[in-house]
């Protein structure tokens, strides 16, 4: 595993003071921006990124849906080291498999405040730090994202809410400020993109920040931006209609361009690093053509997603990337690019991507692992370079993504030899990484 940046990007990075800016995109299919392939929706803002910066070409969620991915996504780790986030957190605070309906029970469900996340790392170096937009880690005050490192919290505390009441299925109340549920007007989209606007408004000069910007859109429920009906006191839910899916995006675009525009006017573009990704593929509202599979599935169109990276000077402009990246590779790169050791002891599963996106190291094969439960339901993958084995309630199926990446020619029963070994790593891996704080419930991985 290749380590830090080289030693000038990280000095670069402490004279410069790197900040930091990542949004992330919910349910967005990797064929939902028109820099991937999108026929019918606009997104030049977000475009931007990738044609200042890198595109990448096989970028993963390390789950299919949203709870997993961010777990990742905060610790730099495998999520299942953590224990019951291997499916998203259902409505309620809801465990929605056996580990998860057992840690519920507890009160126990959610990223554990022992965890080393990467907003109090980057805290603790210094950073100003605030999280605007959807959390889904807990919804307990013990697992707030001001107890995991951030010094403001502006959002949607579960899955998903109406865009217009904030509330989730059942009328409960899902938006909150610093743990406290509050009531405010608006799409939900623009209360994000106004509030991360607002903070950014306040910071002081010579501090570092790090702005998390998680926002909601397009997750269902599917609701117009401009479709506010006074009447209901919010807008129509048009479950698969294309063409309002699109104007959520294409809004979240304009949001994503008004955030970028305040980090010019703050005069500092040319220092922060912008990432954009999504957390997993797109449901039937969405777009991952031309690959198989959709949310929830460890087909590529449920794991492959679109991943664009910004920092004047230092990566360069407009180049799509080969190399294989995922969610939790995020935590070390930017550690490295600010110049932040991570803390004493602490191995993370995530790859610094830096040495690959500036040129000083080519692209290296990786192998990554995917486990993702759901009711009785447990689906697997692992990729070993461009291998690919897929266990999917039974069926199994062995597909090489550099000839066929959409999936379309088992391999098997003609290549036994590499589906055991690659079966055999997995059973390894999940062995490593078995939480335990699940042990108590079971001895076994499963």
């Amino acid at each position: 595993m290749i380590g830090c940046a080289p030693a000038v990007l990280a000095r670069a990075a402490r004279q410069a003071r790197l900040n930091v800016v990542l949004i992330v995109a919910d349910d967005l299919g990797s064929g939902d921006l028109s820099c991937y392939g999108a026929p019918d929706i606009r997104t030049p803002n977000i475009d931007g990124i990738g044609a200042r910066g890198v595109r990448f070409a096989k970028f993963y969620s390390n789950a299919p849906d949203c709870s997993p991915t961010r777990s990742a996504l905060m610790t730099g780790r495998y999520q299942h080291r953590v224990g019951g986030l291997e499916c998203a957190i259902g409505v309620g605070n809801v465990g929605r498999y056996d580990d998860a309906e057992w840690l519920a029970g507890r009160g126990e469900l959610g990223l554990p405040v022992s965890e080393i996340t990467l907003p109090r790392i980057l805290k603790n170096a210094g950073y100003d730090t605030g999280c605007f937009g959807k959390w889904h880690l807990g919804y307990g005050e013990k697992f707030s994202p001001n107890r995991h490192g951030y010094d403001e919290y502006f959002g949607i505390i579960g899955g998903n809410a109406d865009y217009f009441t904030h509330r989730e299925e059942g009328g409960l109340n899902a938006l909150y400020h610093n743990g406290k549920p509050i009531e405010r007007q608006g799409y939900t989209t623009d209360l994000i993109a106004d509030e991360a606007i607002r903070w950014l408004k306040q910071r002081p000069a010579e501090r570092p920040f790090f702005l998390y910007v998680p926002f909601t859109a397009p997750h269902t429920p599917i609701q117009d931006p401009d479709g506010y009906d006074p009447r209901t006191g919010t807008a129509p839910v048009r479950q698969g209609d294309r063409k309002t899916y699109a104007r959520m995006v294409e809004r979240k675009d304009r949001r994503v361009g008004d955030i970028l525009a305040q980090l010019q006017a703050m005069g500092v573009a040319d220092r922060t690093l912008v990432i954009y990704h999504s957390d997993n593929g797109a449901d039937p509202n969405g777009r991952n053509d031309p690959l198989r599979g959709r949310k929830g599935t460890v087909w590529e169109g449920g794991i492959r997603v679109p991943c664009l990276m910004r920092w004047p000077g230092v990566l360069p402009e407009g180049r799509t990337i080969s190399q294989v990246g995922i969610t939790m590779d995020l935590l070390p790169t930017i550690l490295a690019g600010a110049g932040v050791a991570p803390p004493p002891g602490r191995k993370f599963d995530g790859l610094n991507l830096l040495p690959m996106l500036t040129g000083k190291s080519p692209p290296i094969a990786r192998t990554l692992f995917w486990r993702a439960k759901r009711a009785d339901r447990v689906r697997k993958a692992v990729r070993e370079g461009d291998l690919k084995l897929v266990l999917d309630e039974g069926k199994e199926e062995l597909h090489d993504l550099a000839a066929d990446e959409r999936e379309e020619r088992n391999l098997l029963p003609g290549a036994a030899d590499a589906a055991a070994r690659l079966r055999a790593k997995l059973a390894v891996w999940e062995r490593e990484v078995m939480a335990s704080r699940l042990r108590p419930f079971r001895s076994t991985p499963g």
